[in-house]
């Protein structure tokens, strides 16, 4: 049985849903973003432990398929984005139908009447989250987050980066303290 979830987008919330489910006894045989495949059947009584657990720990259970399908959009970014070590050369609209299986055109309707904003809003957010990220480690030059990232120059991220935070990445890089948004928040 697949149990979907909101709002998880880290290994920490993969670790989080695991004590959980093992708290009502619930056997996981896969964990991944959004998506829990528990062994045999959920009893009444344990989906709303499930609820209730999740809701103290931030997360909360998806019911209808829209919703699952646009945590479905929500983790396939957020794993390119994040957890990917090189963007894939190809569009963000291809590389998401293809994931998810569906017409980019509906996804894209059905993100933006749910969400209030476009997917590729979506995933400029994420990668300038990211681009913060690198710049706090310090190790890869604005070329090198640039090209990580996929943009076309290092302009074109420079660009970005300014027009959501309001200041270059030279000066985010200058600004160590600066604090970044948690994942599930973007």
């Amino acid at each position: 049985m697949k149990v979907f979830i909101r709002y998880m987008v880290s290994v920490r919330c993969k670790m989080i849903v695991q004590a959980i489910f093992d708290k009502i006894g619930l056997t996981c045989e896969v964990i991944d973003l959004g998506e829990v495949d528990v062994q045999g059947i959920i009893s009444a009584g344990q989906l709303e432990q499930l609820r209730t657990g999740l809701l103290e720990a931030g997360l909360e259970l998806i019911d209808d398929k829209k919703g699952v399908l646009i945590e479905k959009v929500k983790n396939v970014i957020v794993e390119l984005v994040h957890y990917t070590d090189e963007l894939p050369k190809m569009k963000n609209s291809d590389y998401i139908s293809s994931k998810l299986q569906y017409d980019y055109t509906y996804l894209a309707n059905l993100f933006s009447e749910a969400e209030g904003t476009t997917i590729e809003k979506y995933i400029i957010a994420h990668k300038i989250e990211r681009a913060k990220e690198l710049l706090r480690y310090d190790e890869l030059n604005l070329t090198q987050i640039s090209y990580k990232l996929n943009y076309s120059s290092v302009a074109h991220l420079s660009n970005q980066f300014k027009k959501v935070t309001g200041i270059t990445p030279s000066y985010y890089r200058q600004l160590k303290h600066q604090g970044r948004t948690a994942l599930e928040n973007v």
